[in-house]
């Protein structure tokens, strides 16, 4: 059963933030979402809170009443070909400049950096080996 919904984004951005170089959030990407959200509370005991964003909704899982991952679901045409996985962000210091960086270093930019209100600046990249990897720089608390 769903719990009320959070202020905003502030909750996502009180469990995402963390130091430079260290992992801060994990989001689940699926075609199912009410599949995994049943797996994920009956396997793990999480609950889910719904965050209403532009684009849809966005799950917030908690265990213990704290914000541990997030879920949404893949839909739309530009979703076609992503394959459903977690997706594991890093806090980085500087988003901007670190991506910079990263595609010196042969990582890929999927998408252009975007920001999230009352969470932080987000890259989505390929590193060169093929995997995928979020890097936010998480809005101060």
């Amino acid at each position: 059963m769903a719990q009320a919904a959070p202020k905003r984004s502030e909750d996502v951005a009180k469990a995402s933030s963390g130091f430079h170089g260290s992992f801060c959030w994990n989001e689940l990407m699926t075609r199912d979402i009410e599949g995994a959200k049943r797996f994920y509370r009956d396997a793990i005991g999480w609950t889910f809170a719904p965050m209403k964003m532009d684009w849809g909704t966005y799950w917030l899982a908690k265990a213990g009443g704290k914000n541990v991952g997030g879920l949404f679901e893949l839909k739309g045409p530009e979703c076609d070909g992503v394959p459903e996985s977690w997706m594991s962000y890093l806090a980085v210091d500087d988003v901007d400049m670190r991506v910079a960086k990263a595609v010196k270093a042969g990582a890929k930019l999927m998408k252009p950096i975007f920001d999230v209100p009352g969470v932080g600046r987000i890259a989505i990249l390929m590193q060169p080996g093929g995997a995928g990897v979020g890097w936010m720089t998480p809005k101060p608390n």
